[in-house]
């Protein structure tokens, strides 16, 4: 069955707009921006990306002519001077701000209603994620997130000393979840912040964000894990859809976005399914390699076209795209017992089967460079005759900027945290 949201999802009314509007501030000259412009619609998101212009760039340029003389400087003031003059109406109304001033400015920014509405948005995520785990016999852990060695493998970690020992933030809680299945606590799932020293400068990327994750012990086959997470993700978007529809009205408002479309049960495809749909569109992927973001984009829509689905899973990924604890598949050693959830071409969730047996996860471990002493109580938690297990790592704020529409995903969390942003 294909679910789309009710049409009052991208239609505004009235009363919600007013809502919205009686929560800000009026024009007021001595803000940073005015905030009719930071409420303007915007039908090209693109627009409000690029470099702030520094105050003093015009000091310079004024420098510069009086350099030339002073007749040229007295001509470019007139021609300014006529400008402001003619007052054009429609060049106003093209005023927008800048992503990098809304982010300098963020508290004023997230009284803009779009802003607000995105913030709870992303609560509701959370909220029918928790409630969707605690009805299927979840529980809740909390795990440190200071720790000795890396989670995810890779040198992408920020490094500490604690208390003179060398250590670093958690990338995520893989390893301790893991733990407590170990432990047969068979069903557990956290809501947390994740740290990424990654130099990615992207619309998509952060170096802290909020990580849904989950880990469970299965009976049979991983799908039994793979279907659970789908029926997870439709439980929210279909809350969403119900629930939160003058929160997406008004986002839609100010940032017009196509209806997101899920169906029911999600769409499942093996990894070389998405190879051969890609070759048939006429794009080359080499079936033992990870997709790149412009394979994902474009197989994306492919899917939608085919399909008519924004949300997919994509399952039985290469070895050289997983990390060291991933099961490999029994059937080829080529490619793994893993999967990725998709929402409008882009990556939401990455998981797989763990490797549960210790001896077998070590080698595995070595192979990637590991150190195995700064994850030796890992190791020692499958020295207990742990079950077969799988789970995944969500991002919060994907969820959001996906359902949404939006392009840039530092809307989509309250303060900002990637290469360039460490304030506010």
């Amino acid at each position: 069955m294909i679910r789309r949201p009710p049409r009052s999802t991208h239609c505004i009314s009235s009363a919600a707009s007013d809502v919205y509007k009686r929560q800000v501030s009026r024009c007021v000259a001595v803000l940073p921006f005015q905030m009719e412009d930071a409420m303007r619609r915007v039908v090209n998101q693109e627009i409000e990306e690029g470099e702030e212009k520094p105050e003093e760039k015009g000091h310079k340029k004024k420098e510069k002519g009086r350099k030339e003389g002073k007749k040229e400087e007295k001509k470019e003031e007139k021609k300014e001077e006529k400008k402001k003059e003619e007052g054009n109406e429609e060049e106003k109304k093209e005023i927008h701000v800048l992503e990098v001033t809304r982010l300098n400015n963020r508290v004023l920014d997230l009284r803009v209603p779009a802003n607000q509405a995105l913030m709870k948005i992303q609560s509701g995520v959370g909220k029918y994620y928790r409630e969707f785990l605690y009805n299927n016999d979840f529980v809740e852990i909390h795990s440190p997130k200071i720790n000795p060695g890396v989670s995810e493998g890779g040198t992408q970690v920020f490094k500490l000393k604690y208390f003179g020992r060398d250590a670093c933030l958690a990338q995520s809680p893989q390893l301790y979840k893991q733990m407590g299945v170990c432990g047969d606590l068979t069903r557990v799932f956290e809501v947390a912040p994740a740290f990424r020293a990654e130099d990615s400068n992207t619309n998509r990327h952060l170096c802290e964000f909020t990580m849904l994750d989950m880990e469970m012990a299965f009976k049979s086959h991983y799908f039994e894990v793979v279907d659970l997470l789908g029926e997870m993700f439709n439980y929210i978007f279909d809350q969403l859809a119900k629930n939160y529809k003058k929160e997406l009205a008004v986002v839609n408002e100010q940032y017009p976005f196509e209806p997101f479309i899920w169906r029911t049960p999600a769409l499942k495809l093996d990894f070389l399914e998405g190879v051969k749909l890609l070759k048939e569109a006429g794009i080359n992927q080499n079936p033992l390699e990870d997709l790149s973001s412009e394979s994902e984009k474009a197989l994306g829509a492919i899917v939608r076209k085919k399909f008519d689905t924004d949300f997919y899973i994509l399952y039985r990924y290469p070895k050289s795209a997983r990390p060291f604890y991933t099961m490999r598949d029994p059937l080829d050693e080529n490619y793994t017992n893993s999967y990725d959830f998709f929402m409008r071409g882009e990556e939401v969730t990455s998981g797989a089967q763990r490797i549960h047996d210790g001896k077998m996860l070590a080698e595995s471990a070595t192979k990637a460079g590991i150190p195995l002493e700064t994850i030796r109580d890992y190791l020692d938690a499958f020295k207990y005759g742990p079950p077969p297990h799988a789970g995944c790592g969500i991002g919060l704020e994907r969820i959001v900027k996906l359902f949404c529409g939006i392009r840039n995903i530092r809307k989509c969390i309250m303060f900002t945290r990637d290469p360039k942003r460490l304030n506010p």
